[in-house]
């Protein structure tokens, strides 16, 4: 009964002595994904890595708007990109390297 006693006492002042522990807390600043171009460049990277064209061509019109609210020079570049990638059959890599290239 004793060591029982002690054993759960024991216990209680772990716990008091973890619970107790005077940490700083940090404060974390998360930034929004705000840059309509971020999304382009992901499919571009993933493009220039190997990964052949797929049902993302469909979102191609509506990204190429989203970034020309912010920057119609690069997406007038875009558009042209993602065009001539849509057309091509072969060569999607380094087709998509170089737009990334002309995007930065």
């Amino acid at each position: 009964m004793f060591r029982t006693c002690v054993l759960f006492a024991s216990f209680a002042v772990a716990g008091f002595a973890v619970g107790c522990n005077p940490q700083r807390e940090e404060q974390i600043e998360v930034k929004a994904a705000n840059d309509p171009l971020a999304n382009a460049k992901s499919i571009l990277q993933r493009y220039a890595a190997g990964q052949p064209p797929s049902s993302e061509v469909t979102s191609f019109p509506q990204i190429v708007e989203d970034v020309r609210k912010t920057d119609p020079a690069k997406a007038d570049v875009l558009e042209k990109g993602f065009a001539d990638l849509q057309r091509s059959k072969s060569g999607h890599a380094s087709r998509a390297r170089e737009l990334l290239k002309r995007l930065e």
